[in-house]
Formats: C-alpha cells, structure tokens, sequence
C-alpha cells in the first residue's frame, strides 16, 4: 500500500505516530517560513506542514512547486495543532512532513474542486470526474450504496432472491418509447433495452421464485427533466401468493427501513388515500403531504350572480393560505401571472382576503355580496387573516391547475421542507386512460395490471370508471415507487389485450410467450418497483436525481464528457444492414 492512513483518519490518539499518506491537493498556503498543504482523499483530508528551519530544502522546495490537484504521498510524524479547526474530523492534527513524492503532476483544474464550486453544469458535466472528487458529490454516491446495501439486506431478510433479467429483449408498443439495438446477425430485426424486467419478473413467478428483486438498470426515450435519465435504476420486485394488502405492508417496511437505517427517521404508518379523493383533495395523485392547504369547493355557492366565469364552470374550487389575507396587489398579480403562465393554462384568479380586522375583501365585490362570501368564507373554515385564491373551469383541469398554485403557495410558506418526509400510499387508479391522441383506451400502468375483480361488468359499457389492483407509493409529493396486482391467467389477459385495441395476432406476436405461461400454472402474484435514483435524491434533499449517478446525462441525453450520442463507422453500419448516411450532406439539408 502506498499510505498507512486515510486523509480522514488521523486523530489526537495519533500524535507522534510516523505515517505515509497519499491523496490530492487541495489547496495550499505559504507563509514564508510556514507552508501548509491541504492533502484530500475519498476519506477526508488532513493539512501537512513544511517548516523551514525543521524541513529539508529539497522538501520543502518541492513543496511549493505543488498544484492544485497534483497527486502526491508523503511521510511524516502526527502533531498536534496550534491552531485548530473543528469544522473537519482531523482537525486537531497535523503531519509535519518528512518525504514528499510527486506521483502524478496536474493540470489547473477547470473549476475549483471545492464544496461550492465556481463551476455551471454543463462544465461539471463535461469534468465529471473531477465533479467527483467534490464532497457533494461524493456523499450523494456514497448515500445511494448505503441505500442499496440496506434494500438489499431488508429483502434477503423477506426471503427475496435477487435474480438478473435480460438487457436485450422485444420491443413492446405500449408505455414510452423503446431505445433499439439492430441485431448484426439478424439484418432487419432489432433487440430493445428493457424499461423495466416486467414480463420476465411475472415469467419468475410462474418458475415457482415466489420473492423476487432486482436493482436493475432499465432505459426509456422519453423527454427528460431534472428527476428523469434514459437510463435509470428501479428496485424491482415480485411476490406470488399474496394479496394487494400483502404488497403494502411488505413494501412500506421496506420504506421504513430506509429511513431509519440511513437516516435515523422513524417514519410513522403510512396513510392510504384513494385516486378519486387525491384528485379532489389535491388535483393530484402523487399530493405533497406535509401540509394541508386541501381543495375546497364551492360551485353551488357561486351560482346565479351573473359573474361569467363562475356561471360556466363545472367546478369553482380553492385553497386556504393562511395568514396570507395581507397580500398586495402586486404580490396577487404575481399569483396570477403564474397559473397563466403556458405550462399551467389558468385563464386567471379569483381571490378573497379575510383580513385580520375581520373585513372580508375580494376581486368579485360588485357580483357577490359581503354575506355570500361569508358563507364562502365559512366553508373554507377561514380565520382573520387567511387569504382564499380560487379558480373555476372544467372540473379535471382545474384540479392539476390549482395544484400547481397550491405547491407555489407552499414553497412561498415554507411548508416543502426538504428534511420533513411525509409518506402516502395512493391506491384504486383507474385501469385505463382515454388518449385523445389515437382516439383509444390505454393501460394506465401496464397492459398486466389486474382490474378490480367487482368492476370488470364494466369494461364493455364503461371502461373509464374501471378501477385497477394498483397502488403507488408518494413522497414529498413525488411518486417513488408503484406496482399492481397482475393478471394470471390466459383468458383475462387476452380480454385485457382486446379492450386496448390489440389484435389476437398483434397480442400473440408481443405477448404470447406470456399468455402461454400462464396455461401451464401461473400463481396470483403483484410486485412494485421504485425508482432508486429518485429515492436517493429525496433521502438527499435534492431535487434533480444528477448528482446521485455517477455518470449522468444532460437535459438533451447526452453524455458531453464522453460524447454519446455519437456516429459509429460506415463499416459497423453495413455489418448492422443499416443504411449508410453521408453525414455531412445530412447536416447541410438540416
């Protein structure tokens, strides 16, 4: 080994010790007769000391010839600090250097190698490797192995196997778009990268693993954004011979394990809440928790006042800010610009101040009177000096509107704290969602998701109202994780396939090896998977999934620091029996 310590480990227990040391330079200061070098490893870092007088020439010459990041070993005896520092573990000590070894020079960094960097994103991106050697980064990774050390140990003590799913596999038409792999032997055929081992984990339970797990890679070309990657990791698992009530309480043990393993958090029980109610609580179905701030509606009171925009609503609805009823105009206007902005739709807003006088205000005076919106005030059980905003539309629209006004409220208020964790588990999704798109009825977790039992009558005459064996479990407002009870057996499995526009042909072609399993002895089983990288950004209190994957992509898919997405040869494309491409007149006509 060429150190006897880490650059963490050292402590006044130390003192008079020799030891050799390696690592990077962090920084250095010389003061003339004094030089100290900060020296960084995995571990920590620990300052070395030169001293003029006690330091050979040659030493201590080719100490300040030392750079930033210069990779170096040094011998030297443990000392105690005059001066010390108490915002590190080595703090106390010192090594007085006796040897130094350059053993790799550097080149001036592009950005500081520091906690806070001077560095954007793109460039950390770009230097990767170096955006690891920075503590934030470090801990991020070093908190996503414990998170999977943990994972792993919860559910080999469930009696879990961890069992490895192809990488190359069909591709499938439903759920996001598929990443393609031309097959160089096959001309013409292609292998697809998995977006999740479902049908294999469902083909594992019929092998007869009743507990199966996997974190597993999987790959999804989808348009991306700060909690998204085309490469992404889920925990994913499978259980046969349960019920959905099963799946809950393994999986929120699993949850709760987490937390008081890598964070020390006890995490209480965790509530349940069914679909319909997140939406007309929350207009959403991944709500954040750790506030109240729910809808409230008040569509009969609004009606026959001749206000227009209340008139023609399906739905009037709110939320209650509390002790917000002093608001400016501006700061309203600010509120109101919001839920215009394109990406939340709102046509405007309507708000009312119940101020802490006791005089209620609003911004439909000459429609309603002072009595009418002390009934609106009572039904949103208002105090002097909340402030009630609302907004009125067709019922679904509104709802997701008004939830984006109700997170901005709650960052504004300080609710969204990233150290509180309120857990949820949303149960009773609906089976399918209409797409306006392809005019059709698509599965909205997966074509397998089993409906529930009682609600099958209605898949021929009201497929909407269909409810699933599914569940996701929410927090902080984020979906983590989600699964379903499946389908087993051939015939509701192909009926399912009919209802979502397949052909008999098309089903057999895409799923058949499937449905002929489940004719030779399929038991009942559901699973879950989380997203891991997700999970640790939460248990990081971070809120882009980035800096907990050691080699992300960028908000466009690439890979800046390697250059991937890239052009391969003319050779490798006529091996694959792809069309060659002139790249150059390609780019010209771009």
């Amino acid at each position: 080994m060429l150190r006897t310590h880490t650059c963490g480990q050292l402590r006044l227990s130390d003192v008079n010790k020799t030891v050799t040391l390696a690592g990077w330079v962090q920084r250095s200061r010389d003061k003339g007769s004094v030089l100290w070098v900060d020296l960084r490893d995995r571990y920590g870092l620990t300052q070395l000391m030169f001293e003029e007088a006690k330091t050979s020439a040659d030493v201590i010459s080719l100490g300040r010839s030392l750079g930033r990041e210069y990779v170096i070993q040094v011998d030297g005896v443990v000392v105690e600090r005059l001066s010390k520092n108490d915002k590190i573990p080595t703090g106390e000590i010192e090594v007085k250097v006796t040897k130094l070894t350059v053993l790799n020079a550097a080149k001036l960094p592009p950005f500081t190698i520091e906690d806070d960097t001077d560095g954007g994103d793109e460039l950390r991106m770009k230097y990767r490797y170096l955006d690891l050697r920075r503590n934030p980064v470090r801990e991020s990774l070093q908190l996503r192995h414990k998170m999977a050390q943990h994972t792993r140990t919860y559910l080999d003590g469930q009696q879990f196997i961890e069992v490895e799913t192809p990488v190359l596999i069909k591709s499938t038409p439903e759920g996001a778009r598929d990443f393609v792999v031309p097959s160089r032997i096959h001309h013409g055929e292609f292998y697809a990268l998995p977006q999740s081992p479902q049908t294999f984990k469902q083909l594992l339970m019929v092998s007869g693993f009743d507990r199966y797990y996997q974190i597993v890679k999987c790959f999804r070309d989808e348009d991306l954004r700060a909690d998204r990657q085309p490469e992404f990791t889920q925990i994913d698992c499978e259980m046969s011979f349960i019920t959905q009530e099963d799946i809950l309480n393994t999986f929120e043990g699993l949850i709760r394990y987490l937390f008081k393993n890598v964070k020390g958090i006890d995490l209480p029980e965790v509530p349940r809440m069914k679909y319909d109610d997140a939406m007309k609580l929350y207009g959403s179905d991944k709500p954040d928790t750790r506030f109240e701030m729910k809808f409230v509606e008040i569509t009969e009171l609004t009606k026959g006042k001749n206000f227009p925009v209340f008139e023609s609503a399906e739905l009037v609805v709110g939320i209650n800010a509390k002790g917000c009823s002093e608001y400016s105009r501006k700061q309203i206007d600010e509120l109101t610009e919001y839920v215009k902005r394109p990406q939340i739709g709102a046509k405007g807003l309507v708000y009312v101040q119940y101020r802490t006088d006791g005089t209620i205000k609003s911004s439909v005076d000459k429609f309603y009177s002072s009595e009418e919106l002390k009934q609106w005030v009572e039904r949103f059980n208002a105090q002097p000096g909340d402030l009630m905003l609302l907004m009125a539309g067709e019922a679904f629209t509104t709802r997701k509107q008004l939830n984006e006004l109700r997170l901005l409220m709650g960052d504004r208020l300080g609710f969204r704290d990233k150290n509180k964790f309120s857990a949820l588990w949303v149960l009773d999704f609906p089976l399918l969602e209409w797409s306006e798109e392809t005019n059709r009825y698509h599965a909205m977790h997966h074509p397998f998701t089993s409906p529930k039992p009682e609600d099958i009558k209605l898949l021929d005459t009201d497929p909407g109202r269909v409810r699933a064996n599914a569940y996701d479990m929410v927090i902080n407002g984020t979906e983590v994780g989600g699964g379903s009870i499946r389908i087993h057996d051939r015939a509701t499995q192909q009926m399912m396939f009919n209802h979502l526009g397949f052909t008999e042909a098309e089903a057999k072609k895409q799923f058949g090896f499937l449905m002929e399993a489940f004719e030779f002895g399929a038991p009942p089983h559901g699973g879950i998977a989380f997203g891991f990288d997700r999970l640790c950004s939460i248990f990081g209190g971070a809120d882009s999934i980035r800096d907990f994957i050691a080699f992300p992509k960028n908000n466009a898919g690439k890979d800046v620091m390697i250059d991937t997405p890239s052009t391969i040869s003319d050779e490798q494309m006529k091996e694959l029996g792809l069309t060659v491409v002139n790249t150059e007149s390609a780019k010209q006509k771009a």
